[in-house]
């Protein structure tokens, strides 16, 4: 765990926020050795946080030891350097126990993912995030999606509970956002975070940037850190031309990839750390391998992208 407030340092944008993978050795067991040379090589290539064991590191499929042991491998390697954030989630009383064990291993905050197959009402979400901000001392970003989607007056309810720093919005609905925005900043003094949340964020980021929300996590940044850096600097220093380019030639037709197959935004991912020299297996049931073809289309993509890169020199 590092010193510094959380919020403060998430709130640089220096680079990407990486979403590592979570890395399978030939017995489908976790693979502790790849998954820190994983997570090393997106610090080395800068990433700006790690978000351990969430989403894109398949969550849903690590028993709570995995789990555990991968989140302090990711805060060994990153050795201070950047924060790490660990996932949480499922219904309150394992929400709360995986919160524990991520500070136990040292973790910086927590990516509060949605409760486990219910679709509760406002005031059961927000009793359920506040419990989990009370169980430890990690900050809580809380995650907009699937089954947990708020009003403007929840959120403004969970930007004033203690420990909770930030919301991520994985919905995309840029109407629900702004009102969500307009009405924490009218009633809650102090700054709270906003992240873009959606599969291969980069692809509304200028949407995003409009209602002033330019922290996102990058799934594309654990194969092609070069064009997520690429971009992320495109960004954030307004060169449209630059974001453009590479939301025409390389973005947006691994997002039309992607759409091929539920649950691609793990696998495919997974295929392009593989695809990259990581051997981090395969993703665990109930997701499943892109197919041969599309791991082909990937490779091409990531080729264009690099292509495309090359044209600024």
């Amino acid at each position: 765990m590092t010193s510094a407030p959380l919020a403060a340092r998430l709130n640089i944008p220096s680079g990407p926020l990486f979403f590592p993978v979570t890395a399978y050795g030939p017995d489908g067991a976790v693979d502790l050795d790849v998954y820190r040379a994983h997570v090393r090589r997106g610090v080395e290539a800068g990433a700006a946080a790690v978000f351990a064991c969430c989403g894109t590191g398949e969550f849903h499929a690590l028993t709570p030891e995995e789990f555990q042991d991968c989140v302090r491998a990711a805060v060994e390697e990153t050795a201070g350097r950047v924060p790490v954030i660990a996932g949480a989630g499922y219904g309150t009383a394992l929400a709360v126990r995986y919160a524990k064990l991520a500070e136990e291993a040292g973790a910086d905050g927590l990516l509060a993912m949605p409760p486990y197959l219910v679709v509760a009402g406002q005031e059961g979400l927000l009793r359920h995030y506040t419990e989990l901000a009370r169980a430890t001392s990690l900050e809580v970003i809380v995650y907009q999606r699937d089954n947990a989607v708020f009003t403007p007056e929840t959120v403004v309810s969970l930007a004033r509970t203690e420990g909770i720093i930030g919301f991520k919005d994985g919905v995309g609905d840029l109407d629900l956002m702004q009102r969500i925005v307009s009405a924490v900043r009218a009633e809650v003094p102090g700054e709270f975070l906003y992240f873009n949340g959606l599969p291969t964020a980069e692809l509304t980021g200028l949407a995003y940037r409009g209602i002033g929300i330019t922290l996102y996590s990058s799934a594309v940044f654990c194969f092609a850190p070069e064009l997520a850096l690429a971009f992320h600097k495109a960004l954030n220093s307004g060169d449209d031309t630059t974001a453009n380019r590479l939301l025409d030639g390389f973005y947006r037709p691994f997002v039309e990839l992607r759409a091929q197959g539920r649950g691609y935004a793990v696998s495919l991912v997974k295929a392009g750390v593989r695809l990259r020299g990581l051997d981090v297996g395969e993703v665990r049931p109930p997701l499943h391998e892109p197919s041969d073809d599309h791991i082909k289309q990937l490779a091409q993509l990531v080729e264009r992208g690099e292509a495309l890169l090359q044209e600024d020199k």
